[in-house]
């Protein structure tokens, strides 16, 4: 089979494979465009199925791209770690720092939606990319920016009084101080999903 004709023949199926596995539209294509370009590269004389040697190498593309996502948060969960261990016993502030976490947490929860919070803290504060978010809350990764600068409008404007269910903050703002303390974003993001579940599944 002719270059031209079998990646005409497979590249849907391949982008599809791979939008599922990635979740994003760019990085399928790119992948998809990676597993071709060493297709063209390899004496495909020798390859008996076509179809399931392309498939088998879009997917080990895609595990790869993943891994290497992992990698990256891994790494900056560790540098974030390491710059708090330097840092943590200097008088930075006059304040109570625990307190004016506290505090912003509680603003944080009053001003925003549960998804807004997640996206702004998880950008924000722990640097996450946009691909990471996308698969995190199944958001395209516009939808994910807008819902930052929405945030950030809403933080912007004016302060209010307001009442707050103090043990689901207490909860939040531990699991917070863990994941600066300790670089483990795990039980942050599980406490902002189920805070989206419970929003959306209480009465309007």
């Amino acid at each position: 089979m002719y270059s031209d004709q079998t990646i005409s023949n497979y590249q849907p199926l391949l982008r599809s494979i791979a939008m599922r596995m990635v979740g994003s539209i760019e990085d399928a294509e790119d992948i998809v465009q990676d597993t071709f370009l060493k297709w063209l590269t390899i004496d495909t004389s020798k390859v008996t199925n076509t179809k399931a040697y392309l498939i088998k190498s879009v997917t080990n593309n895609c595990l790869n791209h993943l891994n290497a996502l992992k990698r990256k948060k891994d790494e900056l969960l560790d540098s974030t770690y390491e710059f708090i261990e330097k840092n943590k016993d200097l008088e930075i502030t006059k304040f109570d720092l625990e307190n004016e976490i506290s505090e912003a947490l509680v603003v944080m929860h009053k001003k925003l939606e549960p998804l807004e919070k997640a996206i702004y803290l998880l950008r924000e504060v722990f640097n996450f990319e946009y691909d990471e978010l996308q698969v995190l809350f199944d958001k395209k990764k516009d939808n994910c920016r807008q819902l930052l600068s929405r945030a950030k409008e809403k933080l912007n404007q004016e302060k209010s009084r307001f009442s707050i269910d103090f043990a689901k903050h207490t909860q939040m703002l531990e699991s917070f101080q863990k994941a600066c303390d300790l670089g483990h974003v795990a039980d942050l993001v599980q406490d902002l999903g189920q805070d989206i579940v419970q929003r959306f599944n209480s009465p309007k």
